[in-house]
């Protein structure tokens, strides 16, 4: 019996490392081909919106030069310390992170149990991306707010850039939206793929999706891109969509059961075990 039973362990233990391992995911070819299309024909409708923006109104830029002139900028006490600022190295230097953000989900393929439901990881992700960008785009063409550098009368920053339409789209930051959307939907896959991953690993990968959508945010604001409030909000929503997008797709074992058993078998031997309850 031992004789049969070593082999028999060693067969199955070959058919389990080379078996596919499970995704904690469920995709629908229906559902989520309309999430995703509604998302992007969204994100199409938003640039639309963009692309007709004024320029600043006079009267609301003159209004903006009277508060410069007598130093009384009517900014709340969190964006007034951004105003005026426009560092154009720094927007350069925000695009750094940002455009890592996009390739680190990437990098999770080259983890097994990921890479063995690539095309499910890559449409999780593209709906993500997809449904920030709808709600971005949309919120910028329909909302004004002038950028931190329409306040930067020190001749460094030209009058035209100042007037211009894209300097109506500081509410709220997309770049730091995308870049934290791309981030904590790495962070929230990997951690399901790998319930068991050790602490620190995990550790290292959330505080990664922490740290580089707030560099981007904070180089965003040195450029006078954004004010702080345009980068907590886009922050926020970004992480949520990341992590909220996986997490709807998971899937749900409300008919499943585990608990422990034990007995005696046919043979008169006493066995104690855990049982499996599926309800259909």
């Amino acid at each position: 019996m031992k004789k049969l039973f070593l082999p028999l362990v060693f067969i199955l233990g070959l058919v389990t490392a080379n078996a596919q391992s499970e995704s904690p995911y469920e995709w629908d070819w229906a559902r989520d081909g309309i999430w995703t299309g509604a998302a992007l024909g969204g994100s199409a409708f938003g640039l639309y919106l963009i692309g007709e923006k004024d320029d600043i109104d006079e009267a609301e830029f003159a209004r903006i030069e009277a508060e410069l002139a007598a130093d009384a900028v009517d900014i709340n006490f969190l964006d007034n310390w951004v105003v005026g600022k426009h560092d154009e190295k720094a927007s350069e230097i925000s695009d750094i992170p940002f455009a890592i953000s996009f390739a680190a989900p990437f990098v999770m393929l080259f983890d097994d149990k990921i890479n063995d439901h690539t095309g499910q990881y890559l449409g999780l992700y593209i709906e993500s991306l997809a449904t920030t960008a709808a709600m971005y785009s949309i919120t910028a063409g329909l909302v004004n707010r002038s950028r931190p550098y329409v306040y930067d009368n020190s001749g460094d920053t030209g009058i035209d850039r100042r007037k211009s339409n894209n300097g109506q789209r500081s509410f709220y930051s997309g770049h730091v939206a995308a870049t934290a959307s791309a981030t904590f939907f790495m962070a929230k896959a990997y951690s399901d793929f790998n319930p068991d991953a050790a602490p620190l690993g995990k550790t290292l990968i959330w505080t990664g999706a922490a740290v580089l959508p707030a560099t981007v945010g904070y180089f965003r604001m040195e450029a006078g891109q954004h004010f702080l409030t345009d980068v907590l909000l886009g922050y926020a929503l970004g992480a949520a969509t990341g992590y909220l997008v996986p997490e709807l797709h998971k899937k749900r074992l409300d008919g499943v059961s585990l608990y422990p058993t034990g007995g005696v078998n046919f043979l008169g031997d006493e066995y104690k075990a855990m049982a499996l309850r599926v309800q259909f």
